[in-house]
């Protein structure tokens, strides 16, 4: 006879919770149960629940069954110990890649509760509490673990030397989720982690998994703790051959450190060592495993180049990270971060990358249509990375439908997606062949990025900026595009920003635009800054800022005289502004100071008198010039700077060169400059130089 087919009911939540509350215990279990399965992989089951107050609700239930599980002997009520295995996984299941979750079940303290369970005499009990940890701390809501104290060194080591599996795992995950100081590193180096963690590579999927992402984080940025990783694992294959056990042996840390021969001979993969161990991962059959095994290598690579030197290396990682852009799931996500980490700043793998068609492949991945925020924002980055030194690169990149997709995700929902655009843009935007030839600088650019300076994250500002400070050089006559669109306008708000950041990128585009505009172009930026602005940014409190004020004013007053007028403006609030500001300043901030008080002073007799008052306002008072100072400082580049403005007041054929000449003399500064007729810079010998040819005009000699 045919049976029929027996239907579960399925209960709302409400009801659900309401079953959490009764005595009877298998009421209990049943509810939790079906949370848990009504939850798994559903946020907008997690989200019903957790508004009703799930978490807090299971969360008791996890602390009283716990309590009631400490004060029984082992094995005296499996009821107990499956409701907390329950509890436990329905928590696991709100946690798990949902920050929303993840906080609700802090919030409701069952955090404590489960680490006290890893201590339970019931392997499940241990087993469910270690997978629920291991959730929380995939999120970056975990709370951070002090492991440089001894006690929770202590415990954390009793983690790793688990034999369950998901505790070997949640021990990894602590350390990825908290090792975040370089201290930190090495307490864990010291304390002896590596060794453990070694072994564990060849642990299961899971535990080599934790164990990558694990020696990644302790790896990062740390040459030291990566040559220890490397000499452990060599001193445990001496140790391991009898024939090698010789007493005068070198310590093989040592034998290793700095020493690029022995490395090699070391990592080859016949010599069994923990990096080899990584390389071979790289082949692993499981996507994920591969790309944290490629994560490891690109860490060490960076911190420890010595370590891998090896081309065939480094194009094994660059074929690795393009094949796995295609992966569709979370590996392929996170491929294109792995691949930026590798080529940022190095010229020579980015022309590997280029000749393994990464351009293309990642140019490929824009055009498949609508990607995930995450996928997006890599890939933007990546091709930031691949086009930010070859020229080739961007020449590659710069198809109109691939640049059209970038300049569309300047308006992407997602901040973090409209900040690589940015990056991206700024990248291909370096093309000074591209910029001469005005291809950035149209509407369907300059809009969306004006648009962007008033988005409300700051990143993305800044981001924006970026892109901005490169097209606005634009050497074609084009800059008038910017400006019709209110980009000054939007420019000059950003210079009174609360953010130092924001205030000095804000003012390195201005610069630009300023850099060999014509007058109608810098008339135009003048009187939307005003100098009494001007002035209280060359004030600013930080030097940064500084800088970049004095290097705008600095190309608003190059060119004609006209443009030198500009100085004089609002009683010369901004001549006297960088006078003051020249008395006490970093070497970066005096150069700029310099340069500008060089070109007012190539101006007229009016305007070398302004610059001869600024260069002499201390010494009238019997203090040292600051221009002595600047002409004595180590940095070449602000003793050229110094003598130029000197250059500059003395040319022979002006009226009142000689009368500046003696004040010069009087004020020490001739004195100083002929003690530099063979400075070490040619640049500041032949301005020396030309200074005395100068005074010998008028029969002065410099005696």
């Amino acid at each position: 006879m045919p049976t029929a087919n027996i239907t579960f009911p399925i209960h709302g939540p409400v009801d659900l919770l309401t079953r959490l509350d009764s005595p009877d215990p298998e009421t209990k279990l049943k509810a939790l149960r079906e949370i848990k399965n009504q939850i798994i992989g559903n946020r907008t089951k997690k989200l019903s629940f957790l508004k009703l107050g799930a978490a807090p609700a299971v969360a008791s239930i996890l602390s009283s069954y716990a309590t009631q599980a400490d004060s029984q002997l082992a094995g005296a009520d499996v009821s107990i110990s499956n409701i907390i295995v329950q509890s436990a996984a329905v928590l696991g299941s709100f946690a798990c890649g949902f920050d929303a979750g993840v906080r609700a079940v802090l919030d409701a303290g069952a955090f404590p509760h489960l680490i006290r369970l890893l201590s339970n005499f019931d392997d499940k009990v241990v087993d469910a509490s270690a997978r629920t940890l291991r959730m929380i701390y995939q999120s970056r809501l975990a709370p951070k673990y002090e492991f440089v104290q001894e006690k929770n060194m202590e415990f954390l080591f009793s983690l790793i030397n688990s034999e369950c599996e998901n505790v070997t795992g949640l021990g990894a995950s602590i350390i990825t989720h908290s090792c975040e100081t370089s201290t930190e590193q090495r307490a864990l180096c010291d304390a002896g982690i590596l060794k453990k963690l070694i072994s564990l590579l060849e642990g299961s999927l899971s535990q080599k998994n934790a164990t990558l992402e694990s020696l990644a984080v302790v790896f990062n940025k740390n040459p030291e703790v990566i040559s220890k990783f490397v000499g452990l694992e060599n001193e445990r294959a001496v140790e391991s051959s009898s024939s090698q056990r010789d007493s005068s042996l070198e310590s093989p840390g040592t034998v290793i450190k700095n020493n690029p021969e022995s490395v090699f001979k070391f990592v080859r993969p016949e010599s069994g060592s923990a990096l080899s161990s990584i390389i071979e991962l790289t082949k692993d059959r499981y996507a994920r495993t591969r790309l944290l095994a490629c994560t490891c290598l690109v860490v060490i690579r960076n911190a420890s180049p010595n370590y891998l030197q090896d081309i065939g290396i480094n194009a094994k990682l660059v074929y690795l990270l393009l094949e796995l852009l295609d992966d569709p799931s979370q590996v392929g996500d996170e491929a294109s971060f792995v691949f930026s980490s590798l080529v940022a700043g190095k010229k020579d793998l980015q022309q590997l990358a280029f000749e393994n068609n990464a351009i293309n492949k990642f140019c490929n991945q824009l055009q498949k249509g609508q990607l995930q925020p995450k996928r997006l924002q890599g890939v933007l980055l990546a091709l930031a990375d691949l086009c930010s030194k070859l020229e080739s690169c961007r020449l590659t990149f710069m198809s109109p439908k691939v640049l059209n997709q970038v300049i569309d995700a300047l308006t992407h929902d997602c901040a973090d997606v409209r900040t690589s655009a940015c990056i991206c843009l700024r990248s291909i935007t370096r093309s000074i062949k591209n910029l001469c030839a005005g291809y950035f600088m149209n509407e369907m650019l300059v809009i969306p990025l004006i648009r962007l300076l008033d988005d409300p994250s700051v990143s993305v500002q800044v981001a924006a900026l970026g892109v901005i400070s490169n097209i606005v050089v634009d050497f074609t006559t084009r800059k008038s595009t910017f400006i019709q669109c209110g980009g000054v306008k939007q420019l000059v708000q950003l210079t009174k920003s609360m953010h130092s950041t924001v205030r000095c990128n804000a003012l390195w585009a201005l610069k630009n635009m300023m850099f060999l505009a014509d007058d109608r172009c810098k008339e135009a930026i003048f009187l939307e800054l005003t100098g009494s602005l001007l002035a209280s940014l060359i004030c600013d409190p930080e030097p940064r800022v500084q800088e970049q004020a004095l290097a705008l004013v600095r190309n608003l007053v190059d060119g004609c005289i006209k443009s030198i007028e500009y100085v004089f403006a609002e009683d010369g609030t901004l001549l006297d502004a960088v006078g003051r500001q020249l008395h006490n300043v970093s070497d970066f901030v005096g150069i700029q100071g310099m340069y500008f008080l060089g070109n007012v002073a190539s101006g007229n007799e009016f305007h070398k008198e302004a610059v001869l008052q600024q260069l002499l306002a201390q010494a009238d008072n019997g203090a040292q010039s600051f221009v002595i100072k600047f002409l004595q400082s180590s940095d070449s580049r602000l003793r050229t700077a110094a003598v130029w403005v000197i250059v500059n007041l003395t040319f022979p054929s002006c009226p009142g060169a000689f009368g500046r000449l003696v004040q010069l003399k009087n004020a020490g500064i001739i004195s100083q400059i002929r003690n530099m007729v063979n400075d070490s810079c040619l640049d500041v010998k032949l301005r020396v130089r030309t200074v005395i040819t100068q005074s010998m005009t008028f029969g002065d000699g410099l005696t």
